[in-house]
């Protein structure tokens, strides 16, 4: 394709433009130049410091380098005024460019990547704000180099002139919409298919020759379908009526397979994810394996995103600041009830079966039940906390927090039993009344609460008080039973009868950590201990030293035993600690009874 220069693009009424070209794959550098038609006299220039859906400050302009700017060919001084903001003293009558570059190597879904086989970015690590015209059209221009022979391009964004391989101009209706648009590039696979009327793409990168990308097509469209029909299918509707009602015109899937990994970000047409090789669907294996299924329901997980928390949104996100952190109490329903539904919606579409459902439903549980946090951080805690906690894990996370994830999704599996029980309602309709009341738009807890009541004639204050609010257990086994599932209990796997987390390494076991309340803490176990061996009782008052090099070694090692010293190292000394294990420690099995989620919370 002829490169079309910043200058030439002005012309064709662009009052922001933004060229992106590969400087150097094997520095892994983006070249951006930004071109402002009609700059103001003092213009000040920003990156946003994290990216919606992450809720992390991220520092994105650390990888910003080589700043500078013209103007009529001469070079105009900048002043750096922030951390991610610059100030420009310009003449308003003529076109500004802005030149620098962007150090791409994070391959995650957050930030930008490129080297040699792939390029990936978001707008929030390549492109700057423009004061005062943020609100209006921005255009980017994605030039090809000479080394990406093959290569194609994969957006949501609108094409203004592009070719066939999808270089060239696209178009958004303002930054908002810019920085919602990932870009995704190589010589990638790519299908198509349309589900309900709307076209989709889905774009895989790092696939080994083995991916079954026909099967992975089909099982995507099949979650597509559900979950249009789940938020606007209506009995007697015609096809064309549910078409319009679909918020978006076109969705691309982006895919990136690498060797370890796993992650999603959502956005408003597309999504950016990341999972293992071995994860994909493979050609010749009908069989739908524990990866694959994980991969699918991180597939349904971000495409329900593009209903709740892209359209339907916290009041808070209402206009993003992409200055600082943007706080909401509410991710624990817009994160953690798309985790019930990511599941509940690959059951219903016949993806995963009852027992395959009940087992990831089973995990759930157990991930909340066994975390100490719980009992520290309520939910909404947890969603407010989500900017320095969630993101910044350390050994004493599972002590002190509870993930907004994954208890938003027992929290909503409670919400659900219950109106179900109570016969006039369910969490579908109350999803889609949710919907309709806020116009697809900026939410508040008074508007679910206003919901539950409007439906089912009663106040929810109480429930969501308890469940959201306060660090209470949540009524499962009473709700569960109810719908004739059952919760069991069954002994414990030895990292939970000990109380630790921990991971196997050529040195011995690494504790990663030791719970509260636990037989570990109690013996004095601490986190970033060497766990090297046990002292086990012999005949008489003899006693015997073992090496351990995982952590399983301690099972055959212990039989029946629930005395024994633990050795360590730790700061390089060896230290002894007695250890009592727990006979009563168990963890939680969900059983189907004559009905099973084939009938609840429907088919």
């Amino acid at each position: 394709m002829k490169k079309i220069s910043p200058t030439r693009a002005r012309a064709a009424l662009a009052p922001v433009h933004f060229c992106i070209e590969a400087l150097s794959h094997s520095a892994h550098l983006w070249q951006v130049t930004l071109t402002i038609a009609q700059p103001a006299a003092v213009q000040d220039l920003a990156l946003p410091v994290w990216i919606p859906g992450s809720y992390l400050v991220r520092e994105f302009s650390k990888h910003l380098q080589g700043l500078r700017a013209t103007q009529g060919g001469r070079n105009v001084a900048l002043t750096q005024t922030g951390k991610a903001s610059w100030q420009l003293r310009c003449d308003s009558a003529q076109a500004l460019q802005v030149h620098y570059q962007v150090y791409a190597f994070d391959n995650s879904v957050r930030t930008a990547w490129l080297d040699d086989v792939r390029g990936f970015f978001n707008a929030t690590s390549l492109c700057l704000r423009v004061a005062g015209q943020t609100d209006g059209p921005q255009r980017i221009e994605v030039l090809a180099s000479a080394a990406m022979g093959g290569w194609q391009v994969a957006t949501g964004l609108a094409p203004v002139r592009t070719d066939a391989r999808g270089f060239g101009t696209y178009q958004a209706v303002d930054y908002d919409e810019l920085a919602d648009c990932p870009f995704e590039l190589g010589a990638f696979w790519s299908g198509e298919f349309v589900a309900c009327g709307i076209a989709h793409r889905l774009v895989v990168a790092g696939a080994l020759p083995s991916f079954d990308g026909e099967r992975l097509l089909a099982d995507t469209r099949t979650i597509c379908e559900t979950q249009i029909r789940f938020w606007h299918g209506q009995e007697g509707q015609s096809a064309k009526a549910l078409t319009r009602q679909v918020p978006f015109s076109h969705y691309v899937f982006m895919l990136n397979a690498v060797p370890e990994g796993y992650g999603g970000l959502e956005h408003r047409n597309s999504t950016a994810l990341i999972a293992a090789r071995r994860d994909l669907p493979r050609v010749g294996e009908a069989k739908t394996g524990e990866g694959y299924t994980t991969l699918l329901g991180l597939i349904s997980h971000e495409y329900f995103h593009t209903w709740n928390v892209k359209r339907l949104r916290p009041a808070e996100f209402a206009r993003y600041d992409y200055s600082q952190e943007n706080y909401t109490d509410l991710l624990w329903f817009f994160e953690g009830f798309t985790s019930y539904y990511d599941d509940l919606l690959l059951r219903r579409s016949g993806l995963i079966d009852d027992a395959t459902y009940c087992k990831l439903l089973t995990k759930t549980i157990n991930q909340v039940l066994q975390t100490p946090g719980a009992g520290v951080q309520s939910v909404a805690q947890a969603s407010r906390d989500a900017w320095i906690k969630y993101y910044r894990p350390d050994e004493n996370t599972p002590n002190a927090t509870v993930s907004y994830y994954t208890k938003g999704a027992l929290v909503a599996l409670c919400l659900d039993l219950r109106l179900r029980a109570q016969g006039n309602s369910t969490l579908d309709a109350v999803m889609r009344g949710l919907w309709q009341r806020c116009a697809a738009g900026p939410m508040r807890e008074d508007d679910l609460l206003a919901v539950l009541q409007e439906q089912t004639g009663r106040s929810w204050a109480p429930e969501i008080k308890a469940w959201v609010h306060s660090t209470r257990p949540l009524p499962l086994r009473e709700l569960l039973s109810a719908q004739g599932l059952e919760l069991q209990d069954e002994p414990a796997a030895l990292a939970e009868r000990l109380g630790i987390r921990s991971a196997d390494s050529p040195a011995g076991v690494q504790i990663k950590t030791v719970l509260s309340g636990s037989p570990a803490l109690a013996a004095g176990l601490m986190a970033r201990d060497e766990w090297l061996g046990v002292e086990l009782p012999g005949p008489g008052r003899t006693s015997a030293a073992w090496r351990i090099a995982k952590l399983d070694d301690l099972n055959t090692l212990l039989g029946t035993q629930k005395r024994f010293v633990a050795l360590v190292a730790r700061e390089q000394r060896i230290v002894r600690l007695p250890v009592k294990l727990s006979a009563s420690a168990s963890t939680l099995r969900l059983v189907c009874g004559e009905r099973g989620p084939a009938q609840w919370p429907g088919a």
